[in-house]
C-alpha cells in the first residue's frame, strides 16, 4: 500500500514523495526465477506453483482420448463394425440412439436385411446406417 509522506519526511531518492509502505518492491520476473531463496527464506509462491503444475503433469496419467461415433444417420450411430468370419457379406455392428438404447445387429449386405428385425433402436435409421456401412465395406475390398 502506498501512502503520502509529509513534505518534511520526503525521501531524496523518491522525487514524487511516495514510498512503499514497509514492503520492498518485487524484483523483475527473470531475476525472481533465477534467484535462490536466502537462508531461512521459503521459495516464492510462483516457484512453488510452477513446481506443483509440473509435478501434476508428469505424475498423472494421460486421459484416453474419446473418439466420436463411427457412422451416424439422423439420431442413430453405429460403431464396432466387423465382418462375419463365416459369411463375408454379413456385417456385425453396434447401433445406439440419442435416448441411450443400444443394440448389436447383423446386416446381410446382399439384401440389406437386419437381424433382429425389431428392437429398441428405430429400424429406419438403423437400416440406413447398415446400408452405408455395407457400401463403405465394399469400397474397402476393391
Amino acid at each position: 500500500m502506498l501512502r503520502r509522506v509529509p513534505a518534511l519526511k520526503r525521501r531524496r531518492d523518491e522525487p514524487s514523495g511516495w514510498v512503499a509502505d514497509g514492503n520492498p518492491p518485487l524484483p523483475p520476473l527473470p531475476r525472481l526465477l533465477s534467484t535462490p531463496p536466502r537462508a531461512g527464506q521459503r521459495p516464492s509462491g510462483l516457484l512453488l506453483s510452477l513446481a506443483l503444475v509440473l509435478t501434476l503433469v508428469l505424475v498423472l496419467p494421460a486421459l484416453p482420448a474419446m473418439a466420436s461415433p463411427g457412422l451416424c444417420v439422423g439420431p442413430v450411430c453405429g460403431d464396432e463394425f466387423s465382418r462375419s468370419a463365416l459369411y463375408h457379406w454379413q456385417l456385425r455392428l453396434r447401433v445406439n440412439d440419442q435416448q441411450g438404447h443400444r443394440e448389436r445387429l447383423v446386416v446381410d449386405c446382399r439384401t440389406g436385411a437386419l437381424s433382429p428385425q425389431q428392437g429398441l433402436v428405430e429400424r429406419g435409421y438403423a437400416s440406413a446406417v447398415a446400408r452405408r456401412a455395407c457400401r463403405l465395406a465394399a469400397e474397402g475390398n476393391g
